[in-house]
């Protein structure tokens, strides 16, 4: 299984409702397809004098085209949500992410290395827009008893009120700009794609 199927129906349907995301998915730095397929390392073999090549396979140019068109589809995905997210509620795609997780802990409060790692943010990254949301009044920070380095993150009241009001029209969006892109099967077949793939990225952190 391949991501052609799945990915054909979006860019249909950017094609049709969204001509700029139409645009975006033909733009983007252009792959050298020149290059080959396979680099070959030659060695000498002491003792024998024979030149010993391996061979290193590269993707072929089919599956840097898949790649590219899912890659491609993804960012410009990601930005159109996060502008009608932007425009309907105030908030950013990261202000939706930290809400998001404090609004799901218990007492809507974490330390700032456990929110850190719920979204994946290194801890300088989510520092510096934890201050930022702070001077919006979206959440609160103060020190962990025991850890003078350490600090717990809470959702105000204000931060609250604006992840249940950004909540809805966020959903809609989603909707609209992607679910409506696929048929039940296709989705089933994009859940299925990003298992695998995902089992694949836990792998390789593993190892």
């Amino acid at each position: 299984m391949e991501f052609k199927p799945v990915l054909e129906p979006l860019c249909a349907h950017a094609h049709q409702n969204h001509g700029f995301l139409a645009w975006c998915l033909r733009a983007g730095p252009v792959i050298d397809t020149s290059i080959t397929s396979h680099i070959i390392d030659v060695s000498i073999m002491g003792g024998v004098g024979m030149a010993q090549a391996r061979r290193r396979v590269l993707p072929t140019r089919e599956q840097l085209r898949v790649w590219r068109d899912y890659i491609e589809t993804a960012e410009v995905l990601r930005s159109l949500i996060g502008s009608r997210l932007q425009a309907d509620s105030g908030l950013s795609s990261a202000d939706y992410a930290v809400l998001l997780a404090l609004s799901e802990a218990d007492g809507r409060t974490l330390r700032s290395s456990e929110l850190a790692e719920l979204i994946g943010w290194e801890r300088s990254r989510l520092s510096h827009h934890l201050g930022r949301m702070e001077k919006r009044e979206l959440i609160h920070r103060s020190a962990c008893a025991g850890d003078s380095r350490g600090a717990e993150v809470a959702l105000s009241e204000a931060g609250a009120t604006a992840f249940r009001s950004s909540s809805v029209p966020h959903l809609r969006a989603i909707r609209e700009i992607f679910i409506d892109a696929f048929s039940p099967e296709q989705l089933a077949q994009i859940d299925t794609l990003t298992t695998t793939l995902r089992e694949h990225l836990d792998g390789d952190a593993r190892d």
